[in-house]
């Protein structure tokens, strides 16, 4: 079993302390979004690797050494300002522990998420050409792959449209990204790839890859993992993992966000943590079916 830690919310950056907490313990409860009554316990002896996605992975770079299990970090830095990520860490301590996560783990295990790219008039296309050719430069030896991915339709977005103030990119667009961020990713020793898009942009220089692959899943463990199905048409290919995290808990409040689409239930949600709780939001009740999530 793969964990992934998480792609519902920031649990790096914001419950560190509860994951730790519930590692030490040797097992997770994670309620089921869709049917909240029923309840995964994941025992760790049966978790063979770990993802972390997060934009802020200093809380956790001072517990590595007591995970046993092989590590992937997902890293996403993006060059937005406050209106669009309002309580994101500044850049430059963000790329600090993406070098120390790299002087820890390896830079094949640490990779950084250029996601989302939006267009605007105060984020063109030259900015982001700009910016990502800093970033590359400033990671340099330090991580081996950029992965990107484009502005998605999701309800956040759509209600914070007068903020993002997002245009439809056109081919052209596309085509200058693509040939940009290849020139850059290369002249700093690094790929770059999409993300679970239709426009996977290898005709500009990208690589096709996946990005938690059966084949780097097998690197990690030497065991094999199905992959995702009928996720998006099948765009994605990476091995199924299971999430132990919940939306709207994030205090990142990021504009373009899928995972936080209701702001006063991430401030009620949060108030409910306890970060000695089995669970990342609430505690276990009476009506909870707990079923054991197996290998």
């Amino acid at each position: 079993m793969i964990l992934n830690v998480s792609g519902r919310t920031d649990i790096v950056a914001f419950y560190t302390e509860w994951f730790m907490n519930r590692y030490r313990e040797g097992f997770v409860d994670v309620r089921n979004p869709v049917y909240p009554k029923l309840v995964s316990r994941i025992y760790f002896d049966d978790v063979d690797a770990i993802l972390f996605c997060t934009k802020n992975p200093m809380p956790m770079v001072k517990y590595l050494d007591e995970i046993k299990e092989p590590v992937l970090f997902h890293v996403t830095l993006t060059p937005y300002k406050k209106e669009i990520e309002p309580h994101v860490p500044a850049k430059g301590k963000v790329i600090e522990a993406i070098k120390q996560l790299s002087q820890i783990l390896g830079k094949e295990r640490v990779v950084v998420r250029y996601d989302p790219i939006f267009v605007s008039g105060k984020y063109s296309i030259d900015y982001h050409k700009k910016a990502f050719h800093h970033l590359c430069s400033l990671l340099e030896g330090s991580v081996s792959k950029i992965i990107v991915s484009f502005l998605d339709d999701y309800k956040n977005v759509r209600k914070n449209m007068s903020v993002l103030g997002a245009r439809t990119l056109t081919e052209a667009d596309y085509r200058e990204i693509g040939f940009s961020f290849s020139e850059s990713a290369r002249e700093y020793g690094m790929t770059v790839q999409t993300c679970f898009e239709e426009k996977n942009l290898v005709e500009y220089g990208f690589i096709k890859e996946d990005c938690f692959s059966p084949s780097l899943a097998f690197q990690m463990t030497g065991k094999i993992f199905p992959k995702w199905k009928a996720r998006k048409g099948n765009l994605c290919q990476c091995v199924e993992m299971v999430d132990i995290g919940a939306y709207n808990t994030c205090s990142h409040f990021c504009k373009y966000c899928y995972a936080n689409y209701d702001e006063l239930a991430v401030k009620n949600n949060i108030k409910q943590h306890d970060p000695t709780s089995s669970l990342l939001i609430g505690t276990l009740k009476k009506e909870d079916e707990i079923k054991i999530r197996k290998k």
